[in-house]
């Protein structure tokens, strides 16, 4: 809850009583149970990040060619979004004027990091188009990635999955070596 409140009031707009009353709660409730509004934005921006990197722990994200690596840890970023969107939604929208936001900032070039390494493997792999800058790719795939919690409705039947062939066979029919299409 808290996750999609900082998301509709910003940040720095949302005040403990703002969560009590989306709770329905006192605020001593929530005092209860986390030390302050800081604790609760990075108990949220962990989850989302600690679900991203688990995604690259997957066999799928470890084992295989890099391409085919990629692409696992593409779906599984998507499936990470769809199921956490306001905990997503909300580490999308950090811009590090707070200590906790510059963590998960870390955290997140760090992730790029380890997307742009299967870029460069595929490259050198000859399964990723050479003329291709890695770090300009991987962002531009994120950047797809990213772009979901803009106009992505769970309530509106279309599912993560969907979501992620999509996304997948448009990405990956365009960096691919192999014919061109006509």
């Amino acid at each position: 809850m808290a996750a999609r409140v900082f998301n509709e009031r910003g940040y720095d707009g949302t005040s403990m009583e703002d969560l009590a009353r989306a709770l329905g709660v006192t605020k001593s409730a929530i005092y209860h149970h986390v030390s302050s509004k800081t604790e609760l934005l990075s108990r949220s921006l962990d989850l989302a990040m600690d679900a991203l990197f688990e995604v690259t722990r997957e066999e799928g994200s470890t084992t295989g060619p890099a391409v085919d690596r990629l692409e696992h840890v593409l779906r599984g970023s998507v499936r990470v979004l769809v199921e956490q969107l306001p905990h997503v939604t909300l580490l999308l929208r950090v811009r590090g004027n707070t200590e906790v936001e510059k963590r998960a900032l870390a955290r997140r070039r760090e992730f790029d990091h380890l997307v742009a390494a299967l870029v460069r493997e595929g490259i050198a792999d000859g399964d990723i188009r050479g003329d291709v800058d890695p770090a300009v790719a991987s962002r531009l795939l994120f950047g797809m990635v990213n772009s979901i919690i803009e106009w992505y409705k769970p309530d509106r039947g279309l599912g993560g999955e969907a979501v992620a062939d999509t996304l997948a066979l448009i990405a990956f029919e365009g960096i691919r070596t192999g014919p061109k299409p006509r």
